[in-house]
């Protein structure tokens, strides 16, 4: 059981039915809400990508420069998923952009019943109502939101030098699941033990074909592959 809130995460062949059943309920509801997510979005016009990691890997200092360089080009929107506070939606809407803060208030994900709040929220912030990129931030996890489809069209996992070269192994769930892999932080190499080797390979033994991009968003190095990887999104 996840401590912070409460899910499965594993099931035993001894877990009782009940539990099991109950997850599996939760599981279709939230699916069944997803796709809904997934047409509204598409109704606003634009693509949605879920951006998951462990805390601190930089999602928001992603955010912040991809709003830079494309805000001029594209209307974009975020939601922002955390614990507690709107500290993070408040350095989005510095850049410029709408975002709407979802507080899970202990939960250690978002799931698509809460998203769909958001969407409208995001909604009304827009003129017209229209988006061409949605960015959701997850809450800061390596397990939890691996499991929860929250009608993005995009699952990027961000793996960070500081946590080290063997996230994958440790979480190939997540891993596995993800349709673009990013190593952040790539200007901090020199200072800790991590093997670009070992992480690209294992997490392309994990999903075959895996795209994978190391990048920093503080330097900028390697920051036009993953600009390029979105306008290639919405050429599609």
């Amino acid at each position: 059981m996840c401590d912070t809130c409460g899910c499965q995460l594993h099931h035993h062949h001894h877990a009782d039915p009940k539990i099991v059943e109950v997850n599996q309920s939760l599981l279709a509801a939230n699916q069944k809400q997803a796709e809904s997510n997934r047409h509204h979005i598409e109704q606003m016009g634009a693509v949605a990508i879920n951006l998951i990691s462990s805390p601190g890997s930089g999602k928001t200092t992603l955010l912040e420069r991809t709003i830079e360089i494309l805000k001029d080009t594209f209307k974009i929107g975020v939601i922002e998923g955390d614990i507690e506070t709107e500290r993070d939606a408040d350095r989005i809407r510095a850049k410029g952009v709408p975002a709407v803060q979802l507080t899970t208030g202990g939960a250690c994900h978002l799931d698509a019943p809460i998203v769909h709040g958001g969407l409208h929220v995001l909604e009304h912030l827009a003129k017209g109502g229209k988006y061409d990129l949605i960015f959701i931030e997850n809450v800061g996890n390596l397990v939890c939101p691996a499991t929860f489809d929250l009608g993005e069209h995009q699952r990027v996992i961000l793996l960070s030098v500081p946590e080290g070269s063997d996230k994958p192994v440790k979480y190939p769930a997540t891993f596995r699941s993800a349709d673009l892999m990013l190593i952040t932080k790539t200007d901090l190499v020199p200072y800790f033990d991590f093997s670009m080797d070992e992480a690209t390979k294992e997490a392309g033994i994990l999903k075959p074909g895996l795209e994978i991009l190391p990048l920093s968003a503080t330097t900028g190095d390697g920051f036009e592959r993953w600009i390029a990887y979105l306008h290639g999104l919405l050429k599609r």
